[in-house]
């Protein structure tokens, strides 16, 4: 079909699709201005999605999603956000509320869920674009009830949405004070521990206490030292084959004094013996002086070799001694090395029980404060107010649609007709029909006439 074809239809048929039109546009007027006028009524709420949380002081990274706008968006068309409405608006009380329910339904059901759901079907709820404001539309056929309705949303989406972010808390709480009490148990345990030791052991300092004996242990073995020295020294002069040779015998001036002596009656005797001879008393009371003298020379190098014999037994005893008290010294010691680190060990399980104590309480008290805050990143922006004109029914919009749908369907009634009953109304529609050449073609008799009667017609 081409344009000339169609639009000869439409001039054939032009009545058929003005009365469709004019049908259609007064039905629409009519069933405009019939309806009951509805009423919306907007409240705006606004997310805060960059403020740091109150109570921790970090940004949370969720808010900052793409898909975050979206999901507060599907939170306000919950279910959980409509049955808070019901509640705060409490229409479930409503005696007439209830007749319309038991009508409704038979009794059968939740009438909360049944009027949550009635609620739902006039909620609109739209986020504004490039902006964290979220527009919560209600429409109905009583202004104040729609105002009352929208911002009933508005206060249920924030309940609702801090119960959220605060039932996780108030369960984490509970789980960290739990954590808390077997913590401090923990920790009370091995302080316990710790101390019981300590009274077992009669431990007050160790670190002065371990101080004390090491250095009580060192002093012990420089005593065994010395003393060992003083007996190999002692061994050493006993040892020796001739006692005139030792030191002490050699150093001591008595001994070299009565030696001097009898070196010197020595003398005086070889001369008595020679200028008065053996028999002369001066002579006898020389040699008598001499044995003397050899005598005590005798008992003194005895003395001496005898206080080294003496001296060494008594190093013996002493190195015996020490040679004791120090193995008992070194097994003290050792018995306080191992009691320190019984108690190092003793420590570190208490200092790591007090670091997980201190750890699992911050963590309590945080989740206790975030389980108490009534505080959210969400505000009313503006509040719902009852609406001074209707919203529906849009009559100039209705009267606009309807002379587009009316013209829609007069031309496609006139199509129809046209196909229905077929008729020859230019050569296109000849050629088709018959499917023969067209030789000529005649004008129409009224365009003739209206050729003739025109003033260049008459001049012909």
């Amino acid at each position: 079909m081409t344009i000339q074809q169609f639009l000869l239809i439409l001039r054939a048929r032009y009545k058929t699709a003005f009365a469709v039109l004019v049908i259609t546009v007064l039905a629409a007027l009519t069933v405009s201005l019939i309806l009951p006028k509805q009423y919306t009524a907007s409240a705006a709420v606004v997310v805060d999605v960059k403020s740091p949380d109150l109570v921790s002081g970090l940004l949370m990274q969720g808010m900052m999603a793409p898909g975050y706008m979206a999901t507060q968006v599907d939170i306000i068309n919950s279910d959980r956000v409509a049955t808070a409405v019901v509640k705060l608006l409490k229409m479930d009380a409503s005696p007439a509320v209830q007749a319309q329910w038991r009508d409704a339904t038979q009794g059968q059901g939740n009438i909360t869920d049944w009027l949550a759901n009635l609620l739902q079907r006039n909620l609109d709820v739209r986020p504004s674009r490039e902006s964290n404001v979220i527009n919560i539309n209600y429409t109905g056929t009583d202004p104040q009830f729609v105002a009352a309705v929208a911002n009933a949303f508005a206060q249920a989406y924030i309940d609702v949405n801090l119960d959220l972010r605060v039932a996780p808390a108030r369960q984490y709480a509970t789980f960290f004070e739990d954590q808390t009490k077997a913590a401090r148990e923990k920790l009370e345990k091995a302080q316990q521990s710790l101390s019981d030791y300590q009274q077992k052991n009669g431990i007050t300092s160790t670190d002065e206490r371990m101080d004390f004996e090491t250095a009580k242990l060192n002093e012990t073995s420089s005593q065994l030292t010395s003393v060992q020295g003083q007996t190999t020294d002692s061994q050493s002069k006993r040892q020796s084959s001739k006692s005139d040779t030792i030191a002490d015998v050699m150093q001591s001036p008595l001994i070299n004094g009565l030696k001097a002596d009898i070196a010197r009656l020595e003398g005086k005797l070889n001369d008595s013996n020679v200028n008065l001879g053996k028999n002369h008393p001066q002579t006898i009371r020389a040699e008598s002086e001499l044995a003397t003298l050899k005598a005590q020379l005798d008992t003194e190098t005895k003395k001496i070799t005898s206080s080294i014999d003496t001296a060494y037994q008594v190093s013996k005893q002493r190195e015996a001694q020490l040679q004791s008290s120090l193995a008992a010294q070194k097994a003290r010691v050792l018995v306080l090395n191992k009691q320190r680190d019984e108690l190092n060990v003793l420590r570190r399980d208490i200092e790591s029980a007090q670091r997980s104590f201190e750890l699992v309480s911050q963590r309590a008290s945080q989740t206790n404060i975030e389980s108490q805050t009534t505080q959210t990143n969400i505000a009313v922006l503006n509040s719902a107010s009852a609406p001074t004109s209707s919203s529906k029914p849009k009559v100039l919009i209705n009267v606009l649609v309807s002379v587009f749908l009316g013209t829609f369907l007069g031309i496609g009634l006139a199509l129809v007709l046209e196909l229905a009953n077929r008729r020859v109304r230019s050569i296109e529609d000849l050629v088709e029909a018959l499917e023969l050449p067209v030789l000529g073609s005649i004008s129409s008799a009224s365009g003739m006439l209206k050729l003739a009667h025109s003033p260049s017609g008459a001049n012909r």
